[in-house]
């Protein structure tokens, strides 16, 4: 193992993400969506007895939870906190 230090005309710069790639909006919004449906489908069919049912909408409340989490973030960022998240613009 070489302890060498690589040379640095070689390294690149790391390109950041793009933004639609680092959004949280789409992955809460897909996860609320699929507790959702679950929740909807086992208090139709009855699957899965009382214990499911609390499951789909404890799935739903942590949703509901990281959606109020992000936007409270988000507002501290366009305000300017200090202790705002980086990276929600």
């Amino acid at each position: 193992m070489s302890d060498a230090v690589p040379n640095p005309e070689l390294q690149r710069p790391i390109p950041e993400l793009p933004p639609v790639l680092r959004a949280p909006e789409p992955v809460i919004v897909v996860g609320m969506l699929a507790w959702a449906v679950a929740t909807v489908v086992i208090w139709l069919t009855g699957w899965g007895g009382d214990r499911a049912i609390g499951v789909a909408l404890v799935g739903l409340a942590v949703g509901v939870l990281g959606t109020t989490i992000v936007a409270v973030q988000r507002r501290g960022v366009r305000r300017g906190d200090r202790g705002a998240q980086e990276g929600l613009d």
